[in-house]
């Protein structure tokens, strides 16, 4: 369809809340939005009032709709959640957080719980978890020491339950052996208490036990042990005086609490959250996403984000989240939370507790853009770069980079990476098993193969990135012509620098005279890199599989019925030649490898024949 094909088709839509899914040529949906007027608003994109950039290009992708009703804004936003995350639609804003923090668990269902440093974790009863703990915390330090100093095991249930005698650390006094019932569980459990108070902002209390402890031992000529709780309580007391330094504005108020704060720029946007719990201002979360993407309201996008990210997280979750927006659009945004099963929170705007915390959030969504886009950190710098470099009417979201990797002609292999906004999408990694070909290397024909087999399954990037030169990039731009489509090809070839002799990773540009310098953009350089050495890693990987099957393929393999464990056991047993092994009957094959009748005769036949 054309515009005003689609405005008329967007006037003919209900007045009535729900969702909307734009599609491109193929039938791709490519953005979701909700709606409370549907008609209203998918008629703004197809008429003639202004719009934003990214809006524009958008529009000049869509060829149909489609739209789902519902009861009410509630329903649309959990709709859009729900669509976004099974269309991954390609304009729609994403927000991705790369690191995973660590959390404690502490299990009551185990015998004499222990403290588990953990990254992902399953809610269940009787499972208390404490943080998400960021960097600088020096949280698995803290719970060395915590383990130590109150005697807690450190071992899996599995090792607990099959321990006769106490270990190594029980020795060294850093344990005291509950596997073998060296300590009272009352005791125990009140130990582990002492030492959970210090992930509760309690630990003051624990530490004068500690310190405590430490004059007894040494009252008794227990220097050792004396010595190991000294050092525990200095580290010990860093950690506690930084909770509480941290979370003095928090003294009897709302234990868990996530602040909200955004910073619209003139390149980016950034969203900062910091997470308080059980009263411990843990440390924060960034996000951020060029200004340019916007194609609503801020807050409308913001909110739809915030809600893929509670819905979606594994970390503990706030009492209350505070967000500076207005009072009618957090109460939507709270009433489609606690739609949620496991939601039970309040959403409402600041005031005048957390004031000071407020402001830090604030602050730190604009010092952390400042700083990124001054240090070039920002995926989308590269990104944008690459857009100027290769003439792009928009800047490029998804790259796929190829790799093939073989020696003396055999056990070829190919590898397919795929980066979304800058960041690795390791569900799009494939590998490509190749064709040994009768004159052996010939990277370019394997090539064309891996480009040809690709190009079959649709879903293509907006540009790909070739491990090599000129040579590899002219190939990959033949099998694109072919197939009729208009993708641009860049190479990742290094070459000595004639100035200072050098190796320097260069960009291979078709139309371009000289390469890029990737070192000239630090962005760029750590994407199309980092794709460079992923796509060797993962080509490999498949490649020494391939040869390591190849180099170890016995007789054995090639027999119906031998599975992995049986070749192995009869590879043990095997001292004879295979002429050996014909003169034997079938009830000698048997005996001999000690295997079933079945086998046995499988065995025999092939022997016979071969």
């Amino acid at each position: 369809m054309d515009i005003s094909e689609l405005l008329k088709k967007a006037k003919s839509l209900p007045k009535k809340p729900g969702c909307y899914l734009m599609k491109n040529t193929q039938g791709n949906v490519i953005y979701v939005g909700k709606a409370l007027d549907l008609r209203s608003r998918v008629s703004s994109y197809f008429n003639k009032s202004s719009k934003t950039i990214k809006t524009e290009i958008l529009v000049g992708h869509i060829r149909d709709f489609d739209f789902m009703l519902v009861d009410n804004d509630t329903e649309a936003f959990v709709l859009e959640n729900n669509l976004i995350k099974k269309y991954s639609p390609k304009y729609n804003i994403r927000l991705r957080d790369d690191k995973t923090y660590p959390y404690v668990l502490v299990d009551s269902n185990e015998p004499y719980p222990r403290l588990h440093y953990v990254r992902k974790f399953k809610r269940g009863k009787g499972k208390e978890f404490f943080g998400p703990f960021v960097h600088g915390s020096n949280i698995s330090e803290v719970l060395r020491f915590l383990q130590k100093v109150f005697g807690l095991r450190d071992c899996s249930l599995s090792e607990f339950k099959k321990r006769k005698e106490p270990c190594l650390l029980y020795q060294m006094g850093h344990c005291s052996a509950p596997c073998v019932g060296g300590i009272d569980p009352d005791v125990y459990n009140k130990n582990l208490e002492f030492a959970l108070n210090f992930l509760k902002g309690k630990g003051a209390k624990s530490l004068k036990v500690l310190e405590k402890r430490m004059h007894t031992f040494a009252a008794e000529e227990n220097f050792e042990r004396a010595a190991l709780v000294r050092d525990s309580i200095e580290i010990l007391k860093v950690f506690a005086e930084n909770s509480l330094q941290k979370n003095a504005e928090l003294k009897g108020k709302q234990q868990d609490v996530d602040i909200i704060a955004t910073h619209q720029g003139d390149i980016e946007t950034d969203i900062s959250i910091f997470m308080v719990r059980n009263g411990i201002l843990l440390g924060n979360k960034d996000f951020h996403f060029p200004t340019i993407d916007i194609t609503s309201d801020l807050e409308d996008e913001i909110l739809g984000f915030l809600f893929q990210y509670y819905s979606t997280t594994g970390d503990t979750l706030p009492e209350n989240i505070i967000l500076p927006f207005k009072k009618s659009r957090l109460e939507l945004f709270e009433a489609a939370l606690n739609s949620l099963d496991r939601f039970s929170l309040t959403v409402k705007g600041p005031g005048r507790k957390f004031k000071s915390l407020i402001e830090l959030t604030k602050n730190h969504a604009i010092e952390h853009q400042r700083m990124r886009l001054t240090s070039q950190e920002s995926l989308f710098i590269g990104l944008n770069k690459l857009k100027e470099l290769l003439s792009l009417k928009e800047r490029p979201i998804k790259l796929e980079c190829y790799d093939v990797a073989i020696w003396q002609g055999k056990s070829p292999t190919a590898s397919q990476i795929v980066f979304i906004e800058g960041k690795a999408d390791k569900k799009q990694y494939r590998y490509y098993t190749l064709k040994e070909l009768p004159e052996g290397n010939n990277d370019f024909a394997m090539m064309r193969e891996v480009l040809r087999r690709r190009l079959k399954y649709g879903l293509l990037p907006d540009v790909f990135i070739v491990d090599g030169g000129k040579g590899q990039v002219s190939v990959f731009s033949e099998v694109l012509k072919e197939f009729k489509l208009d993708i641009p090809v860049v190479g990742i070839a290094k070459a000595k620098s004639l100035k200072s002799k050098k190796t320097e990773e260069r960009l291979i540009i078709p139309g371009r005279l000289n390469p890029y310098l990737l070192l000239k953009n630090r962005s760029l350089f750590k994407i199309i890199v980092g794709m460079r050495d992923e796509a060797h890693r993962f080509s490999r990987k498949l490649h020494h599989k391939h040869e390591k099957k190849r180099t170890f393929h016995t007789w054995l393999d090639d027999v119906k019925g031998v599975g992995p464990k049986t070749r192995e056991k009869c590879l043990k047993r095997l001292d004879k030649n295979l002429d050996e092994l014909r003169e034997m009957g079938l009830e000698e094959l048997r005996s001999y490898f000690d295997i079933n009748q079945k086998i046995a005769a499988n065995i025999k036949l092939y022997l016979d024949i071969n």
